[in-house]
């Protein structure tokens, strides 16, 4: 895991620390004396992918510097029930009071890894790229789209700082979608792609005619998308986006566009169930 993926963490630790320990563990630091080691297993409770170990140890290490931690079924290791993730051993205090966050962290990535993967085995056998998009819970980006990305899928923009895309109410401000580009083009460097959300043929021209890198279809029906795929004809990126469902992106997939984005990866995550247990 990168370094600013992990820093990232760190300071959502310091969230996540403040708001549940509070001024201290008041039930395990009055039953469990200190200094009693013990060690804990993480087990999968369902199919799925493995995301944010190394946030998980970072967790953990937070509370007990000397921990012995050591992973077993690494990111982007796809589980069934029963698998066991990870040991570790520690204070006994600091499994307890370190459980619940590690496991706030490592069950959001790993569902997100999980519907991620799930998604690129829809779209198998074709040219298709699945991509995040930019609806990840505040604070979670770098987290979110890097499990993203052990699922196997692909990330979109970080922000809107690294990708020019323009959007309906960037064209209605601007006058249309040429008067958009054109004045992007004056103000950025050739490096920076441009992108165009369209959502009909008539946009799909004209965003063709202004020479952007990627051309957006954005909530088209598949017959419409067949259509765009054939007027574009290989002349930019083409992206479909909206209403990107499981069951629909394999249908979308054979329409011949060459990405598929998907904001439910990130913004409707169901977490992976995942339990830690004591074993010593």
């Amino acid at each position: 895991m990168e370094s600013k993926i992990l820093k990232s963490a760190e300071v959502l630790f310091d969230l996540a620390y403040a708001e549940d320990i509070g001024d201290g563990d008041i039930t395990t630091n009055n039953l469990i004396p200190p200094g009693e080691n013990k060690t804990a297993i993480l087990v999968a409770k369902e199919e799925g992918v493995i995301a944010g170990l190394p946030v998980a140890e970072m967790v953990f290490r937070k509370f007990d510097e000397n921990l012995k931690w050591k992973e077993i079924k690494p990111d982007g290791s796809k589980v069934v029930p029963g698998d066991i993730i990870a040991e570790f051993s520690a204070d006994f205090r600091a499994l307890l009071s370190g459980e619940r966050k590690a496991l706030n962290f490592l069950q959001r990535l790993s569902g997100i890894a999980s519907y991620a993967n799930r998604c690129m085995k829809e779209v198998e056998g074709t040219k298709v790229e699945i991509l995040d998009t930019r609806k990840t819970l505040p604070g979670y980006r770098h987290l979110d789209k890097y499990a993203v990305r052990m699922g196997g899928a692909s990330n979109h923009r970080f922000g809107l700082y690294d990708m020019v895309m323009i959007k309906d109410n960037h064209i209605q401000v601007a006058g249309g979608i040429k008067q958009a580009v054109d004045a992007i083009h004056k103000k950025i460097p050739k490096s920076i792609k441009i992108e165009v959300e369209t959502t009909n043929l008539g946009q799909v021209q004209e965003a063709l005619d202004s020479g952007v890198d990627i051309i957006m279809l954005d909530n088209m029906s598949s017959k419409m998308m067949v259509e765009a795929v054939k007027l574009i004809d290989r002349r930019a990126k083409i992206e479909a986006s909206g209403n990107m469902t499981q069951k629909r992106i394999r249908k979308v997939a054979k329409t011949g566009v060459d990405y598929i984005s998907i904001g439910a990866l990130t913004h409707s995550v169901k977490a992976l169930d995942i339990s830690q247990r004591i074993i010593d």
